[in-house]
């Protein structure tokens, strides 16, 4: 492995501080603490991509690794923001079968028409992106008014989730508008 993916791969090291600091009822500091462990393990996916992009050291394993552990990264808060009532279960379901979908229509060589594995596209990166920054809004410890906006972000998020799914699944459908 390169150092690009054994970054990639470091981002798991995020996942257990996030699900046990959202666990009961996280307090502020607690949830602070989460949302700095989630930014810098956010910000990892785009210190691995550029690393990988300038050292020449794109390789399978990365393409594969990079969007799986991102899909990680962000449903190990989702999945405690459902239980504390920030997001409903049905929104992440939204995201996640979606996730899904994708993840096995790259990999599928069958579905493809080759063995090799894509590469995010511009609506992927967004999708990501609204993620985390929903993610983000949800996690921290804001002022009440910042709870309408942070679920806006939420529900923003499910929408290019899904947009960036149909044009992965339809590319030549989306190039042609």
């Amino acid at each position: 492995m390169n150092l690009p993916t054994w970054i990639t791969v470091s981002r798991l090291l995020a996942v257990p501080f996030i699900l046990y600091g959202l666990s009961d009822t996280p307090t502020p500091a607690m949830r602070w603490f989460v949302f700095t462990i989630f930014l810098i393990g956010a910000s990892t996916d785009w210190v691995d991509g550029y690393l990988a992009r300038r050292l020449n050291q794109v390789t399978e394993l990365g393409k594969f690794l990079d969007p799986l552990v991102d899909k990680l990264l962000v449903f190990a808060p989702l999945l405690p923001l459902i239980a504390l009532g920030q997001v409903p279960a049905w929104g992440v379901f939204l995201i996640l079968a979606r996730e899904l979908t994708i993840a096995g229509w790259r990999v599928n060589p069958n579905l493809q028409g080759s063995t090799a594995i894509q590469g995010a596209n511009f609506w992927g990166k967004l999708k990501t992106v609204s993620q985390i920054a929903a993610i983000a809004l949800l996690i921290a410890p804001l002022a009440e008014v910042w709870t309408l906006p942070a679920l806006i972000m939420f529900w923003l998020s499910v929408i290019l989730t899904w947009i960036s799914g149909i044009i992965y699944l339809f590319p030549a459908g989306a190039s042609q508008k």
